[in-house]
């Protein structure tokens, strides 16, 4: 997307911006004391929350004025099927909900620094990495209503099923990578990579850990993509680590870079440096994209228990998307038909979610015995047998 992929020279550890720093000054002060004496480090960003764009020595992307527009319509979309499908879930059509409000530049940004020939390995809220990949926008939803594990052929869009276990998709990534360098398929610009999103609660995990040991030894090339929304569930990012988290790749033996989760033109440029420098087989990179988590962990969590308003209020300042309408409109790349037909877009495909949604039929509860075993066993038969009696033995047709 715009200039020639850079192949060499790559940065070393790094989070350096113009004058940006990363901490929010509305610190609550029970986490205050936790941060110790050490200064938080800058970021890359490319484009300030006043939407200002600002130059950086490493991370130089030229956008044309079409590709800078498709960026604004895919935040907006992904933010709009994400509030359509947490109003959902409020009422009654789907068990849990994940949001991704405010990560959506973390996730379209590196979702559109991705080749066709990478594999991406989600978490459960990445839904704006799926739409990158051109999944269906209503495939996660029979998941999240308790009908599938997931709607989607990841051989098709080199997009994998979500996982649930935290951390355990960063295994399978580098697993994944691996196989990438036994096949010989890196090492030009047809190369291929793998990256693997995560949390900043998820990076206290023995998998994590085991996932970059791996990497680092074998070269692999993936990309970890941690996104820190500062709260794994309620507990703040302090309580995690005590020094930033993309300065852990030092230890692992590969380079880490920290960027502005919420700069979307950022987010591309670091994702695809890393992304490019895996395919021409220079190994692994760590990429913290500082972001933050506007709404609650899922809908069964309540977040004002744990959190201020004057925090939540002082990263409303820094959204991805109204940055984003800023700089096009400043720049004359947007206007208020290109806006408009923006959001005539989002109401038709939230739209179709919905009806999509609200039409899903409830499972058959049989159906949990389907593929638990490859084949038949005599125990299962047995099992399956006295459950369907069981729900035969209820009044009415259908009811479970």
């Amino acid at each position: 997307m715009g200039d020639k992929p850079a192949t060499k020279g790559r940065p070393a550890t790094k989070a350096r911006s113009g004058a940006r720093r990363s901490r929010p000054a509305s610190t609550p002060a029970g986490e205050a004391a936790l941060q110790g004496s050490a200064q938080e480090p800058e970021f890359v960003q490319l484009l300030t929350p006043e939407g200002e764009r600002v130059e950086h020595p490493d991370y130089s992307v030229d956008f044309t004025d079409e590709q800078l527009q498709g960026l604004y319509r895919d935040l907006v979309i992904v933010r709009r099927l994400d509030l359509e499908s947490t109003a959902l879930q409020r009422q009654g059509h789907l068990a849990i909900w994940a949001s991704l409000e405010g990560q959506e530049a973390a996730q379209i940004g590196s979702g559109r620094a991705l080749r066709k020939q990478d594999m991406a390995f989600p978490t459960y809220r990445e839904h704006g990495v799926l739409w990158c990949r051109g999944v269906d926008p209503t495939a996660p939803h029979g998941l999240f209503r308790g009908n599938d594990h997931g709607d989607w052929d990841p051989a098709e869009h080199n997009a994998n099923l979500y996982t649930l276990v935290i951390g355990a998709q960063t295994l399978h990534a580098v697993g994944y990578a691996m196989g990438i360098n036994y096949d010989g398929k890196v090492g030009s610009d047809d190369g291929e990579a793998s990256i693997v999103y995560f949390g900043d609660g998820a990076s206290s995990q023995g998998d994590v850990h085991e996932a970059c040991v791996f990497a680092g030894v074998y070269h692999a090339p993936v990309v970890f993509f941690c996104q820190n929304n500062q709260y794994a569930i309620s507990e703040p990012v302090e309580r995690q680590t005590r020094t930033p988290i993309y300065q852990r790749a030092a230890g692992y033996g590969f380079p880490g870079v920290r960027v502005d989760g919420n700069d979307v033109l950022a987010c591309y440029a670091v994702a695809r440096h890393a992304l490019d420098a895996a395919r021409h087989g220079q190994g692994p990179t760590l990429i913290e994209a500082y972001t933050y988590r506007m709404g609650a962990h899922t809908t069964t969590d309540d977040p004002t228990r744990y959190r201020t308003g004057s925090e939540v209020e002082s990263w409303k300042q820094r959204d991805p998307i109204t940055r984003m309408r800023t700089y096009l409109a400043k720049a004359g790349i947007g206007d208020d038909d290109f806006f408009a037909s923006v959001d005539a877009d989002a109401d038709r495909i939230t739209g179709r979610l919905r009806e999509f949604v609200i039409g899903l039929p409830d499972p058959d509860p049989s159906r949990l015995f389907e593929h638990v075993y490859a084949e038949e066993s005599p125990l299962q038969d047995a099992e399956r047998a006295w459950f369907e009696q069981y729900q035969s033995s209820f009044v009415g047709e259908g009811a479970h």
